[in-house]
């Protein structure tokens, strides 16, 4: 168990938590949900004891281990992939780093018998012997392939860097496992087999995470963040949304009976508060009217903003031909003879692993890359808006907001332009922010803005959710939902996909395209999925 006991912490005058008292106790998952800014990673820091706060103390049953996903991506670089996943457990790193020492000892002495034999029996107890294997293990199921496993980090990618530091805080099966936005950087199989773990894992799990269907599958519980205080409530994200939706009608429908009798006594004094024969009872409901109190309603300190595609123009029946599209970048082959035809209702949703395909492939579909072979054409009534994962030359400017954002408006009117700023919570001065400076989440709020005011009925948008908080790509899945346009996309998010798209393409390592007419879920359920695996495999065996 891990409890925080009266959690103060003040940044400034500002008091970031006031006063917040909370356990988490053995076999709950929780999910620690808050909006932009209310202090969820803050609070994670705080537990991890990587932060102090200004006044109480974070306790932790004896004995207990606590472990955290680490958030520096290049910590371990100088390590090998097994040896950052075992680090994990401190104490077990420990003991491999000083058995190796004692062994390698020229004179080794009987005093190092001694100490070598102590330190085999605590190596046993913490189940040593199958720490390599159990590594590896973690390691595969997020799909880091055994070849890696004796490489070093810094030889590896990105996102296989974020895959060993999730894997290193699974490791030892920790007591107390504190995970901050563990499914970012994960592609849909790693964060369905991150889902499993946690479904069965038996300990104490604090999950911060944008993912709405990852947290409704895990969550046991939700911890809401909310003015500097933390409400629990019993169940998934869904049954929190409804329970704090239902106690806030509860509070409306309470105090507006209140008012009713406010009213009802405020009149009998009114009326009676002269009388004589009265006076005694108008005394009475003055005491009564005293004792009423308005339960306060605080609005949630969430924003949500308003996300809507609106197309200047319908699209005809001709919308987009591939034909035959190959692409090979760095010597390997990423795209092998992809062929399809898209209908003027498709909303098609890329999955899969091979993240460097996707993105090469809506390059291509937008004219930011030229394929080896093959073609395509759109058809003559679409137009594109395009949402690049890697947007860095898209605010390479010293433009503020506003100007940066007319510069793709057809109407240069500033006021204009500012109603789609608002509408993606850019208000008052920050229309003048440089867009050089913004946050990963501002800058996403810009593309979205451009986005809308393009008018376009074709929206390729790869990875539109990274770097969004939950009430904005609940704002996006909603304006997606009802685009009357096509999108080809690539998401993370599970219920985007599911909710949004109806035809379903993947892109195979091998490059080769699998291409559905049906939604995500019936998609993961079917058959074909099996099968496609299996092929892959045999073919890379044949070859």
């Amino acid at each position: 168990m891990i409890s925080a006991n009266n959690i103060t912490l003040r940044v400034g005058k500002k008091a970031l938590f006031e006063d917040v008292n909370i356990k988490f106790t053995e076999g709950n998952c929780y999910g620690l949900i808050g909006a932009n800014g209310a202090g969820k990673s803050t609070f994670l820091r705080i537990l991890s004891g990587q932060l102090e706060p200004t006044k109480g103390e974070i306790a932790i049953s004896p004995g207990e281990r606590l472990s955290f996903l680490q958030q520096d991506h290049f910590k371990y670089d100088e390590f090998p992939v097994l040896d950052t996943v075992i680090m994990g457990n401190k104490r077990l790193y420990e003991i491999m780093q000083e058995k190796d020492a004692l062994y390698a000892k020229e004179d080794f002495t009987e005093e190092d018998g001694i100490k070598a034999s102590e330190l085999e029996g605590e190596f046993a107890t913490m189940n040593g012997w199958e720490a390599e294997s159990d590594a590896a293990t973690l390691l595969n199921g997020l799909g880091i392939d055994t070849e890696l496993h004796y490489k070093y980090l810094k030889d590896l990618t990105g996102p296989e860097k974020v895959k060993v530091l999730l894997a290193q805080a699974l490791f030892g099966n920790p007591d107390i496992l504190l995970l901050d936005e563990p499914t970012n950087h994960l592609d849909l199989d790693a964060i369905a087999w991150l889902e499993e773990f946690l479904i069965n894992f038996e300990n104490t799990v604090i999950v911060v995470s944008h993912d709405r269907y990852f947290l409704n599958k895990v969550c046991t519980q939700i911890a809401d963040i909310d003015y500097g205080k933390i409400q629990l409530y019993a169940g998934n994200y869904d049954f929190w949304y409804e329970s704090s939706q239902l106690l806030i009608r509860q509070m409306k429908e309470a105090n507006k009976k209140k008012e009713e009798k406010i009213k009802e006594l405020q009149d009998f004094i009114s009326r009676f508060s002269a009388n004589a024969s009265k006076s005694k009872q108008a005394t009475s409901r003055k005491r009564a009217l005293e004792k009423i109190q308005l339960d306060e309603i605080r609005p949630s300190s969430r924003k949500y903003p308003y996300i809507e595609f609106k197309p200047n123009r319908e699209i005809g029946n001709d919308v987009l031909f591939v034909e035959g599209i190959s692409k090979t970048i760095d010597g390997e082959k990423i795209l092998d003879n992809i062929s399809f035809t898209l209908n003027h209702d498709d909303k098609v949703a890329f999955v899969g692993g091979n993240e460097i395909a996707k993105t090469t492939l809506f390059k291509i579909l937008t004219g930011e890359l030229e394929p080896d072979e093959g073609t395509y054409k759109w058809g003559v009534t679409t137009t594109q808006a395009y949402f690049p994962k890697d947007s860095t030359k898209e605010f390479d400017s010293d433009y503020s907001i506003v100007d940066w954002l007319t510069q793709y408006s057809e109407e240069k009117d500033a006021t204009y332009v500012r109603g789609f700023l608002g509408r993606m919570l850019f208000s008052g001065d920050d229309g003048v922010k440089r867009v050089n400076v913004l946050s990963g989440g501002e800058k996403v709020r810009c593309l979205l803005s451009k986005m809308m005011i393009s008018g376009a009925n074709i929206l390729v948008m790869d990875e539109p959710t990274n770097h969004l908080d939950m009430e904005s790509i609940t704002a996006l899945n909603n304006g997606m939902i009802k685009f009357p346009g096509v999108i080809l996309f690539s998401s993370h998010d599970h219920q985007v996909v599911e909710t949004t798209a109806n035809r379903i393409m993947e892109i195979m390592p091998n490059g080769k395209l699998i291409d559905k007419i049906t939604t995500y879920d019936e998609y993961l359920a079917s058959d074909e999925m099996a099968r496609k695996r299996q092929v892959y495999s045999m073919t890379e065996e044949d070859n």
